[in-house]
């Protein structure tokens, strides 16, 4: 399995407003410069995000996104699975194999149930606070005199 592009970038945003979760709306070309992500780019996966009611947006001046939730509510798995769609390594993994007419005698279905298993309980164990806390572990363990 392959996490694709969409799902990448729409991490990466979503992680910056929380990490600028006090700045109010903030521009998607500020956070297209912060993540060096092309604008347009963004633009294509915020429709998908809004959709959700993961983002807050406002329209003008002061305009931008901001996230609707605190950045605890969200969870990787949760995010991907929006730009992603299923993260099952196979079609057949998900809960519904009764649609492949070979998963009665498939000796593998159940490796492919448990990865499927392991990958969204993995995912969805991690939110945007997490990986905030764990950017500022790492840039304190970095710092010098």
């Amino acid at each position: 399995m392959k996490i694709s592009t969409k799902g990448r970038y729409a991490l990466g945003m979503l992680l910056d407003l929380a990490e600028h979760q006090n700045d109010g709306f903030v521009a998607l070309k500020d956070i297209a410069e912060r993540q060096n992500i092309s604008k347009k780019y963004l633009e294509q996966i915020v429709p998908a995000l809004n959709r959700s009611d993961i983002l807050k947006t406002n329209r003008g001046f002061q305009g931008g996104y901001r996230l609707s939730r605190t950045p605890d509510k969200y969870t990787v798995g949760e995010i991907l699975r929006l730009t992603e769609g299923s993260l099952s390594p196979v079609a057949c993994a998900e809960s519904d194999a009764a649609g492949c007419e070979h998963s009665g005698e498939c000796a593998i279905l159940p490796v492919w149930q448990g990865l499927y298993k392991v990958i969204n309980e993995y995912l969805d164990s991690i939110t945007l606070q997490d990986i905030l806390d764990q950017q500022r572990e790492r840039a304190i363990d970095n710092y010098m005199i």
